[in-house]
């Protein structure tokens, strides 16, 4: 998983309007949601059709009749070469479709069948092979993980004297860990074994995974926290994770085009996506290796997670149970310390109740969304750092065309300003030690640009509010009491991120 601060301005935001969708009763067991009649009628390339010419952002201005987008135009405007779609309704993959090429320059074209890497859309589908070891009595979802850890234990210290770690805290993100995510390794650095990675010792580029606060009291995404379960799943099979993940997961879900082995072995090469850089360059080495697998190592297809979202949506309601039961996945979808689940985000109420995971590797980002009542979701798996807002476009052209209605833009009104006060916005904002926004002003438009990112406009709520429609995401530009400019505020997802004027 990525960890650079320019993922959080691209960050994938699903936003919740909470609308109350009426539902019908569909023979497949899921109240299916309403949608136009002509769309129902419509032929599935006509739907298909109106998905790939209908991309939205997440705000819509009011005043702007139409503000659908060609998913070509929007692939070519973020320099992101392929993009893999699975559609899911009623229960079932309905269509799947590839897009664009494997890398840039090249002929060889994105299809169905093409791998990606998941990153951390890897922490649900290695936390449901956990959970089936919790159903076999192998595990203990609330017993200290230390008692079945062999090759290394959670360190001690004052925070786990009095609560020990357990399963449902590291599933959970509540267990107090350090190390949010990974870079992963390129093809010229060595690779570290799993336990150089926990203790955070050379040739690891991450820090130590430790608890530094008191567990189980509070939400704190921690990819070390799959790192620990990695290895426990490990010790306690006495299998290495890929081959667990093989017999326990993909074998029995029909998920074919899926692995977990790091590095990628050379029989996939010619069917794997190559990553790339905001700027459409390609990574060294094409694609980076994650030995930790749990967390963000699994290549895949948006048709295998679709299997995978379905198995979860029909185990629900006690239409499939191939590999956990009804009990375990109510449990996986109980909101935990924070309103995450076990491995997955929890999103929306009533008939909208959903689960989701995105993911960032370096040169790759993706999302899967799934409705827990209605089967319906999508996957969208991209080969590019800018991939996360085109993704989050795609998800919103389907949810319009799948009736979604929880999930449509924004719609804002533009305040009229006048444009001169641009010139005293116009400058660099350091959001982060090596992570500078630039704000400039291009005739009497003021747009906002990172580092290596495409430049995106802002619209004025205010003389000092600011939106953007690429993403959920809002500036507030801060004064001193003399009026002059001093910096920024970033808002997303419910954090305020200040940025200080440096230029």
């Amino acid at each position: 998983m990525k960890t650079r601060t320019s993922i959080f301005l691209f960050l994938f935001i699903l936003t919740v309007l909470s609308l109350s969708v009426a539902g019908v009763f569909s023979p497949s067991g899921f109240a299916q949601k309403r949608v136009p009649v002509s769309a129902r009628n419509d032929s599935l390339d006509e739907r298909i059709r109106r998905v790939e010419s209908g991309l939205l952002p997440s705000v819509i201005i009011k005043s702007e009749p139409n503000a659908a987008m060609k998913l070509a135009d929007r692939m070519q405007f973020y320099k992101t070469p392929g993009v893999s779609v699975a559609v899911i309704n009623n229960g079932k993959i309905e269509w799947a479709r590839g897009y664009g090429v494997l890398e840039a320059g090249s002929n060889k074209p994105v299809t169905p069948e093409t791998l990606f890497q998941a990153a951390s859309i890897s922490k649900p589908v290695a936390a449901f092979a956990a959970l089936r070891l919790v159903q076999e009595n192998k595990l203990n979802l609330d017993e200290d993980v230390n008692k079945k850890l062999v090759s290394w234990k959670v360190p001690e210290n004052d925070f786990t004297k009095e609560q020990k770690i357990t399963l449902r805290e590291l599933l959970s993100h509540s267990a107090s860990l350090t190390v949010h995510g990974f870079a992963g390794y390129s093809s010229d650095k060595q690779v570290p074994t799993l336990l150089q990675i926990l203790d955070g010792t050379a040739p690891a580029n991450s820090t130590p995974i430790r608890v530094d606060a008191a567990p189980n009291k509070e939400f704190r995404y921690a990819g070390g926290g799959y790192v620990i379960m990695q290895e426990l799943l490990a010790d306690v099979t006495g299998k290495s994770f890929p081959a667990l993940m093989q017999e326990t997961i993909f074998k029995k879900l029909g998920m074919t085009h899926s692995t977990y082995r790091q590095p990628l072995p050379k029989e996939f090469w010619d069917s794997a996506a190559v990553g790339h850089r905001p700027n459409g360059e390609k990574l060294k080495g094409n694609w980076n290796t994650y030995p930790e697998m749990a967390a963000a190592g699994l290549w895949t297809t948006p048709s295998d997670l679709a299997r995978f979202a379905i198995e979860i949506q029909k185990s629900k309601v006690g239409k499939s149970n191939k590999v956990l039961s009804v009990k375990m996945v109510n449990e996986m979808l109980a909101p935990q310390v924070g309103g995450w689940g076990l491995g997955l985000e929890l999103q929306g109420k009533n008939e909208s109740k959903r689960f989701a995971h995105g993911g960032a590797n370096e040169g790759y980002r993706c999302s899967m969304v799934a409705y827990t009542g209605t089967g319906q979701g999508a996957v969208v798996m991209t080969n590019s750092d800018s991939g996360g807002a085109l993704a989050a476009e795609i998800m919103r052209s389907i949810a319009k065309e799948y009736g979604w209605l929880d999930y449509l833009p924004k719609e804002k009104v533009i305040a009229p300003v006048d444009p001169k006060i641009y010139d005293d916005y116009a400058g660099q904002y350091q959001l982060a030690p090596n992570f500078i926004i630039n704000i400039t002003n291009e005739n009497g438009k003021l747009t906002l640009q990172a580092a290596g990112q495409p430049k995106n406009e802002l619209f004025a709520e205010s003389e000092t509010d600011f939106f953007l429609k690429t993403i959920d995401a809002q500036i507030k530009f801060v004064k001193d009491a003399e009026g002059k400019v001093t910096g920024l505020v970033l808002r997303q997802g419910g954090r305020e991120t200040p940025a200080q004027k440096i230029k």
